[in-house]
């Protein structure tokens, strides 16, 4: 047998090996998963719904994926009540609110920003960086500097009322470093994921992280891969969570490549799920989750612990959705 044969024919069969699709009866709820007829937008948490509706003006006119997803998580950004995205967000443990945003197309063009502070809309940022540049991703004072090169309004941060907190945090755990508990107060992120009227993909993720965090730390939501991913040959998918967790197994596109191999997006997201736990002795308040969309308009997610939803946009439903997880780990 030739060599090149040999290594084609040993690919094939552990690719056939890894190639188990879970069977409905191991999904807590299997009426998670569903089918849209049309365009779709999935997007995290109930702050999701808003800026689903915002989206959906795009995509019910014909419009594109990408400035779909943009335009939603923009609205989260805007909300000076959301204390995990925008603005309005927790800053780290020496008072920076910093910003992190990734945006993905149908063309795997992607923009990413992270360490960005006193801008108002990093997701817009992290597309000019996409459309703009030749880069990828620009970090810190760099991201800073282009942004304000493209003409992007700055903001100051943090607000007041979160300043207040933050001082008060400060007082109770000075040097102490504590391990969040990613709820539905402390949500880390809104993701999202649309597939358009031409059945092309998109996605975007923007976050001001983990409150109180170390100075300098970046999650999942600004690296490709991890927070978010787009391969318009199969499907979408994004990350909500605890960041460490979700890069170390590179969790969005770990899913679309499950679905590449057959998976159905909650049988993809529930062996994402499971990777994260057999790699974790220690799951106090790990809770991650993911949502994604194959070509064919199905849909679905899975976390880690029960408490985690999403919001699901189509011709014929605009809701809110609770996630399928395993109770058995």
């Amino acid at each position: 047998m030739k060599r090149r044969t040999f290594f084609k024919l040993g690919a094939i069969a552990g690719a056939l090996s890894v190639i188990k699709p879970l069977s409905a009866s191991n999904l807590l709820e299997a009426s998670t998963e569903g089918i849209a007829d049309g365009p779709i937008i999935l997007s995290t948490w109930n702050h999701g719904l808003a800026a689903n509706s915002a989206a959906w003006e795009i995509l019910e006119k014909g419009g594109k994926a990408i400035d779909a997803v943009e335009r939603g998580v923009r609205v989260t950004e805007a909300d000076l009540t959301n204390r995990s995205v925008g603005i309005g967000g927790r800053p780290d443990r020496d008072g920076h609110v910093t910003l992190d945003a990734c945006i993905m197309d149908e063309q795997s063009r992607c923009g990413s920003v992270a360490f960005l502070e006193g801008i108002a809309h990093p997701i817009s940022v992290a597309r000019a960086v996409m459309d703009k540049t030749q880069h990828v991703m620009l970090v810190g004072s760099g991201a800073k500097k282009f942004a304000l090169e493209m003409g992007f309004k700055t903001a100051k941060t943090p607000l007041p009322e979160v300043k207040k907190d933050y001082e008060q945090w400060r007082k109770e755990n000075k040097n102490l470093f504590v391990k969040p508990e990613i709820n539905h107060e402390n949500h880390d992120t809104i993701g999202m994921i649309a597939m358009d009227a031409n059945g092309d993909f998109s996605g975007a993720c923007t976050t001001s992280g983990w409150a109180y965090k170390m100075h300098g730390r970046v999650g999942d939501s600004p690296i490709i891969g991890a927070g978010l991913f787009v391969d318009n040959e199969v499907g979408a998918a994004t990350a909500t969570g605890m960041g460490e967790a979700i890069i170390r197994i590179a969790g969005s596109h770990t899913v679309v490549e499950l679905m590449r191999q057959g998976y159905t997006p909650t049988e993809a997201c529930k062996e994402a799920v499971r990777r994260i736990i057999s790699k974790h002795k220690d799951l106090t308040n790990l809770q991650c989750c993911f949502l994604a969309i194959d070509k064919k308009g199905n849909y679905g997610s899975y976390s880690v612990y029960s408490g985690f939803n999403y919001a699901l946009k189509t011709k014929t439903e605009d809701k809110m959705v609770d996630s399928a997880f395993d109770r058995n780990w």
